[in-house]
């Protein structure tokens, strides 16, 4: 189901707003991290194209970036990862913030590495969408090598990956996700025989199915 379904009641009833494209990976994963905590239902899911620079996007993110999360009391919460922590706060759920030393903190990185792969993902869509004159084969290279070495370490770690709905699981699974949608050309699984099965797997989990971009 496209981000845009998400639109069940009536604008009064809702207690957050989230500004998001239906196309956007990290706003899929603050989309996901909504359902997972089960506040989806309390949220307006607004869809809307950043580009077009809507003023209610400007008004609250002076960046003119999605997603964007308008809180209960009216607060303006931008860049993925602070979504979901406040989420992860507000629903009283600990996963990605439970326990301490290096395994804490294995979560934390790989959040930001999953983050990162979605990022340069992103740029080489946007590079590609340029006429064929203008595109930056350094740059283009650049980015195709980052999402490689990152696949690798997600392959690499595989295994302590595991199946649930910590941000840092959510995180990867929205990064692999987004590879298959905009750069399937890439074949990420031809070097990840342990991160395929993961991800076929995490693939099926209800608030990633519902979550399918179109």
């Amino acid at each position: 189901m496209p981000i845009s379904h998400f639109h069940c009641r009536q604008s009064g009833e809702f207690v957050m707003q989230l500004y998001t494209s239906p196309t956007s990976p990290f706003g899929r994963k603050v989309v996901i991290t909504l359902f997972e905590r089960g506040l989806l239902e309390q949220t307006e899911v607004i869809v809307m194209n950043a580009l077009d620079n809507p003023a209610a996007l400007l008004q609250s993110n002076p960046l003119g970036k999605v997603p964007c999360l308008i809180t209960d009391d009216n607060q303006a919460i931008y860049d993925s990862p602070l979504i979901c922590a406040w989420l992860d706060n507000f629903s009283g759920d600990r996963g990605l913030w439970a326990g301490h030393g290096k395994p804490h903190w294995e979560r934390h990185k790989r959040q930001s590495l999953a983050d990162g792969l979605m990022e340069a993902a992103f740029l080489l869509v946007m590079e590609r969408k340029r006429p064929d004159a203008e595109q930056s084969t350094l740059w283009m290279a650049r980015w195709s090598d980052a999402i490689a070495r990152g696949v690798a370490v997600l392959e690499r770690d595989a295994e302590a990956i595991g199946q649930g709905g910590r941000v840092d699981q959510i995180a990867v699974g929205c990064a692999l996700g987004y590879l298959d949608f905009r750069l399937p050309d890439l074949n990420w699984r031809s070097h990840a025989p342990r991160l395929t099965p993961w991800f076929a797997e995490y693939a099926q989990r209800p608030a990633m199915l519902a979550t399918q971009p179109s």
